[in-house]
């Protein structure tokens, strides 16, 4: 007997677009499995009986930003009662707030980038630049500027500071974008982004076609060994269950740095876990399978589960001298 799967797709969050493009693209896929009837729903920011009016058995939400991915929806979610995809809410908003989760990438000993917060009304600190000036709860690089001169910082915060009271200004890093997907326990293999113009905008990752994308780059094994180790700790440290993607800077001479972690990661056709999945022989159709039976047994990790088997490849604990904190 087929079990009903509700997808959830929208939100009002700065993400919606990419949301509803990522919730059709799991409704195509489920609709071709065999096990789900599905059940898609756009929606804006129901209520919580709204929510327990909608149908379905188990839920996958494809929602993003400080709404739909930081917390406040899984909260809901956890008081509907029913299994769903993702992240309980407190690792969900550890993970939204980047300046928790690099706290906690650096109480593991990993490097990240040195940061301050400012506030709409406080002036701009000394800095030194390059910067990368984002909001602190939100995704997909939205109002994400990379500054060079003071004169950009200040334009930068004007404009971001319209929509976000808090804004984190990073130290840029230089070096190479690489990404680590999580499904279940497991690492994906670590696929490099390689944007036209250097930096992964909005814009790269949703509007443009002339970003390139290469699934396992030419990395020695011990260094993927490490990226792959650390995104594993810090999936761990964060509470994440069934899929995260981890993002990095990776200097040949400063090591990997951690940026950021995302616990619910796009699902369109630019998105870089399903790539990472392809890239390993596991199409959109296993990949959403896979998320739902784990959501139902809440999230079964052993080793010889259905996930492992598809993928073929674990994560140890062990990893190579992590970088040091800086």
């Amino acid at each position: 007997m087929k079990g009903q799967v509700l997808i959830l797709a929208g939100g009002l969050d700065a993400e919606r677009e990419v949301s509803l493009a990522g919730g059709r693209e799991v409704a195509e896929a489920l609709d071709a499995s065999p096990q789900y009837i599905v059940k898609y729903r756009e929606i804006d920011q129901p209520t919580q009986d709204e929510l327990a009016e909608l149908p379905g058995d188990v839920i996958f939400p494809v929602l993003h930003g400080p709404w739909g991915e930081g917390g406040t929806l899984q909260e809901l979610l956890e008081n509907d009662g029913r299994p769903y995809v993702g992240s309980r809410p407190k690792a969900a908003r550890l993970a939204m707030d980047k300046v928790r989760s690099k706290e906690l990438a650096r109480e593991l000993g990993i490097a990240t980038p040195d940061w301050i917060v400012v506030h709409r009304d406080e002036p701009t600190p000394a800095l030194d630049l390059p910067v990368i000036v984002k909001p602190i709860d939100d995704g997909s690089s939205v109002d994400l500027h990379h500054c060079r001169t003071k004169d950009e910082v200040e334009q930068a915060r004007q404009q971001a500071h319209m929509r976000h009271e808090r804004l984190m200004i990073e130290q840029f890093a230089e070096g190479c974008e690489l990404t680590v997907g999580m499904v279940g326990t497991l690492a994906l293999p670590v696929l490099e982004v390689k944007p036209a113009d250097g930096l992964y905008t909005y814009a790269a990752k949703y509007e443009r076609d002339d970003t390139r994308y290469d699934i396992s780059p030419r990395l020695d094994a011990e260094t993927a060994q490490c990226l792959t180790s650390l995104s594993e700790r810090i999936f761990r440290k964060i509470g994440c269950r069934h899929i995260a993607r981890v993002d990095w800077i990776y200097d040949e001479y400063d090591g990997p740095t951690f940026l950021e972690i995302n616990t619910m990661p796009g699902f369109t056709r630019h998105s870089l876990v399903p790539m990472a999945c392809q890239g390993i022989g596991l199409d959109m159709i296993a990949l959403c399978e896979s998320l739902l039976s784990m959501a139902i047994t809440d999230g079964s990790t052993h080793e010889d589960d259905e996930m492992a088997v598809a993928i073929g490849r674990g994560c140890g604990d062990a990893c190579v001298t992590s970088a040091p904190a800086r």
